[in-house]
């Protein structure tokens, strides 16, 4: 098979893209393909909540990574990538309700900027709050950390812990309750330092 007829997915939600254009931006497609993952789920929720039609949300999801692929050399390394995501999306967005304007439910500019600025700021909080769990996690002793890896990642229940553990299932569930508890409190008081 001859190079021109490869072909890449790039980060497009399965778009297609041949592979001389991904290579013609490979310095930084690397960049842009860690920083979109990260980004896409915060786009796709902006996208939701302006975009009732799911099939429509779909199309302009797609739309919006091709055009940030498209752009990617325009955009600033310096500044955060989520805030110029949200702003491709909101283009793309607006566009959208242009051409349908019969519905009379169209956000103005200024209800789509409120919206994205909410999004931006609530994916960062969650971002910094996983982190904080996985740093709570990390300084758990080993037999609670062994404990939240058989509930959350193995699914098992105190009952089916407890057959492994040789603890009574209600010892492990509160046992469980209060690693959650030391957990929760572990990450607001990092919230609090990073605030502060």
């Amino acid at each position: 098979m001859k190079n021109s007829q490869l072909q890449a997915v790039a980060c497009c939600g399965g778009y297609e893209l041949p592979v001389e254009r991904l290579m013609a931006v490979s310095p930084r497609i690397h960049e842009m393909t860690r920083l979109w993952t990260k980004a896409q789920p915060a786009v796709a929720a902006y996208i939701a909540s302006m975009v009732i039609d799911f099939s429509v949300r779909d199309d302009i999801l797609q739309d919006v990574a091709v055009a940030i692929v498209d752009s990617f050399d325009e955009f600033d390394s310096s500044r955060p990538f989520l805030p110029w995501a949200l702003g491709v999306a909101r283009n793309h967005i607006r566009n959208y309700l242009r051409r349908r304007n019969r519905d009379r439910h169209v956000f103005n500019s200024e209800a789509m900027q409120n919206v994205a600025q909410a999004i931006a700021t609530v994916a960062e909080e969650e971002s910094c709050r996983f982190r904080f769990l996985q740093e709570c996690l990390a300084a758990l002793p080993d037999h609670s950390r062994q404990l939240c890896e058989m509930r959350y990642v193995g699914g098992l229940l105190p009952m089916a812990i407890s057959d492994r553990t040789d603890q009574p299932a209600n010892t492990v569930a509160k046992t469980l309750q209060r690693i959650r508890e030391r957990l929760r409190e572990c990450i607001e008081r990092r919230l609090s330092l990073s605030e502060g």
